[in-house]
């Protein structure tokens, strides 16, 4: 297994409202990628509260051979604490008032990878020369592309396409997608947030994993910023066993 990421402020942006940590575990490893939201200094908050929350949830608890079962309840904690810690600073300090983060983890252990989220951050799984996006993203443009009423075009440049409809410390609880996907040799899973989904199709993320793995996080980064960078650009790989370089 290997693991990479970056994080980027992108062109119009003055401070990073993303967070992301990766780690390795005995057989498998796990990342987690978070954009955050809420005034000056809100996103940054609840995006590292994230985080740091979920990542100390997973060094906690995870156990070699955990089960599904375990695993999805092991994620359902870590999620609720850290929703609960945003949501209480947010009452607690008045500057924070109102923010809230995304959140997508997945956790791969042998052939499963175990994937949680809320939010429009996503999830892909690139598996045999094809991609496909995990993930279903929380938002109002989401909702009106499965109503008939946007093409995905039109979602990608619709003025509403910002204003998702699920995240971490907005409100006291939160509910929390998950699947679990098989995975094999070769496969990539990709997590990001909508400053790389909002430039790049599923197809161009899939060409430029093809060039190779060592610096597609730098490449990915780059083409979001090449496109406008009007929002942080982060991105996490972790790719299985015979992709090593």
């Amino acid at each position: 297994m290997q693991i990479f990421m970056k994080s980027d402020v992108g062109l119009m942006r003055h401070t990073n409202q993303d967070d992301c940590a990766v780690g390795y575990l005995p057989n498998g490893a796990w990342a987690v990628v978070c954009d955050g939201m809420g005034g000056v200094q809100g996103g940054n908050v609840a995006s590292a509260l994230a985080v740091d929350l979920i990542s100390s949830q997973i060094a906690s608890s995870y156990r070699p051979g955990m089960g599904g079962k375990s695993i999805r309840n092991m994620l359902e904690v870590a999620f609720d604490a850290a929703n609960m810690s945003i949501f209480e600073t947010s009452c607690d300090i008045d500057g924070l008032r109102g923010m809230g983060t995304t959140a997508t983890v997945v956790v791969v252990e042998g052939d499963t990878a175990y994937i949680a989220h809320a939010g429009d951050s996503r999830a892909y799984l690139i598996s045999k020369d094809a991609i496909s996006q995990v993930t279903r993203d929380h938002s109002i443009v989401q909702e009106m592309v499965e109503a008939g009423e946007l093409t995905q075009s039109q979602a990608r440049t619709h003025p509403n396409k910002h204003m998702i409809t699920r995240a971490l410390g907005v409100v006291h609880e939160v509910e929390m997608d998950y699947c679990e996907v098989s995975v094999q040799d070769g496969d990539v899973l990709i997590l990001c947030t909508d400053g790389l989904s909002n430039y790049l199709e599923a197809d161009e993320i899939l060409q430029a994993e093809r060039k190779g793995l060592a610096d597609l996080c730098d490449r990915l980064v780059r083409e979001a910023n090449n496109r406008g960078g009007s929002d942080n650009i982060t991105v996490a790989v972790l790719a299985l066993a015979s992709l090593q370089e």
